[in-house]
């Protein structure tokens, strides 16, 4: 359960539907878990200009009495938005709209880009101006840049092949919609048939909540391009990876998305039972931290044959701590976030199953929340490895310092946070839980797919 890691943010599209914009808020909602700062949607009609409303706040509260305008909207992009680059300001919301001699364009960036200073430098240079602190507006100044008419896949690809990093990303055009993914395959994004039309979106959930059919993943390094003549694949780099970021699998994603042809809440079962492989422990019960440890408990409980108990009870109406601006409020709404349940624990030899662990406040608050509820012994299993390294592709954890297992052995976090005993999955058990080759573990590990640039390991 994060403390103070942020998410990188989702992305939904509709093209060739009837109240496309309407259909985007709807699916934007299903993203909401990916980023609470901000959230907007482009959208285009029968006359192919471009029109954009965002704000700050949540989907319900920007659009809530829906998207104004947006009914004879037919083709439109949304974004929910956590900034892992650039300030909290209206400006740095998503989607950005360009308007060129060419025609108007929208765009809408879930990941980060690592170059991304060195791209806006450059951009600066032959006398672009970027409005926004956003690594995201990178893009379309260099769509802008294009010569050559409206933009197509054909120009897309060699701008594409500039960007390094971690990207889905999305572009509206008068007549096309492109779904684009970074060659490593960092961020998910997936694409489907929504009636005579098409949808694209961070996660499957969302895709099939708006009744999306014939879903498939956009490739590592792939264009997907949605017009009237249907969809058509363009592949701008030869040079791919299967590097999708371990954690969306163990916390970002919601449990009923499938990323590339895994289900999310299958995943973390499995860890749950790779945990017990690697780190069994008598008890009395089971525990899941809600909401994405609970899918380990569950492995882990049937794995050991320990009953899986309710103890902890989360209220529905705080938000989720890691999205608080600031570490007092995040500390405040763990208070409010989680009751642990006395009656069921007082005495008993409790294994607590939870996510992470980030700078270990939270943990030993959970720990101490537990000892005062009366637990007779409290066993942190743990179902990613631990976070030792930044990430510059999205996930907002900046510095070394802000992870407590950076500088201190699995013995010391156990000992901070209070717990009896402290396990974390491994990095070949993770691999293995979700039978993959694959995945980008450079939180962990320290090994990056991408060259750094600027940035500094700290």
């Amino acid at each position: 359960m994060f403390s103070s890691i942020h998410e990188e943010c989702g992305v939904f599209g509709v093209f060739g539907v009837e109240g496309a914009a309407g259909i985007v808020r709807t699916g934007l909602a299903y993203l909401q878990h990916r980023g609470q700062e901000g959230c907007g949607i482009a959208w285009s009609g029968r006359d192919w200009s471009v029109r954009l409303q965002k704000g700050l706040g949540l989907i319900s509260e920007v659009f809530g009495g829906g998207v104004p305008d947006g009914g004879d909207s037919v083709c439109a992009i949304g974004h929910v938005r956590y900034g892992t680059s650039g300030g909290g300001e209206v400006e740095n919301v998503q989607p950005f709209v360009f308007r060129r001699r060419f025609g108007d364009y929208a765009t809408a960036h879930n990941g980060n880009i690592v170059n991304a200073g060195e791209l806006a430098n450059a951009l600066s240079t032959r006398g672009s101006l970027l409005h926004s602190s956003s690594d995201s507006e990178v893009f379309g100044a260099l769509f802008g840049e294009c010569r050559g008419g409206a933009l197509s896949s054909r120009l897309l690809g060699p701008v594409l092949n500039q960007i390094d990093g971690a990207f889905s990303l999305l572009v509206l055009t008068r007549d096309a919609m492109f779904a684009c993914r970074d060659k490593y395959g960092l961020r998910p994004l997936s694409v489907g048939r929504l009636g005579n039309g098409y949808v694209a979106g961070s996660e499957t959930c969302a895709l099939y909540a708006v009744g999306a059919r014939d879903v498939r993943d956009v490739r590592p390094g792939e264009i997907v391009r949605i017009s009237a003549g249907g969809m058509e694949s363009t592949q701008y780099s030869s040079f791919t990876q299967n590097a999708m970021c371990a954690m969306e699998y163990i916390y970002f994603a919601r449990p009923d998305s499938d990323i590339e042809g895994i289900n999310v809440h299958a995943f973390r079962k499995e860890c749950g039972r790779a945990l017990f492989r690697e780190s069994p422990c008598g008890a009395d019960m089971v525990i899941g931290v809600p909401d994405s440890g609970l899918s380990g408990a569950m492995g882990y409980s049937e794995a050991a044959g320990i009953p899986l108990e309710q103890g902890l009870i989360k209220n529905a109406y705080v938000a989720r701590t890691f999205i608080q601006p600031t570490q007092e409020m995040r500390m405040n709404g763990v208070r409010m976030k989680l009751s642990p349940v006395g009656s069921l624990i007082k005495g008993k030899r409790v294994v607590v199953i939870d996510d992470s662990i980030v700078r270990g406040t939270t943990s030993r608050q959970l720990v101490r929340m537990l000892r005062d509820a009366g637990a007779a012994e409290i066993h942190m299993r743990i179902t990613s490895p631990p976070l030792r390294y930044p990430c510059f592709y999205g996930v907002d954890i900046s510095s070394r310092n802000e992870l407590i297992s950076a500088h201190r052995s699995t013995e010391e976090v156990c000992r901070f946070i209070g717990a009896d005993s402290l396990a974390f999955i491994s990095e070949d058990g993770l691999l293995q839980a979700g039978r993959r080759s694959g995945l980008c573990l450079a939180c962990f590990s320290g090994k990056y797919p991408t060259d750094l640039y600027s940035h500094e390991l700290e």
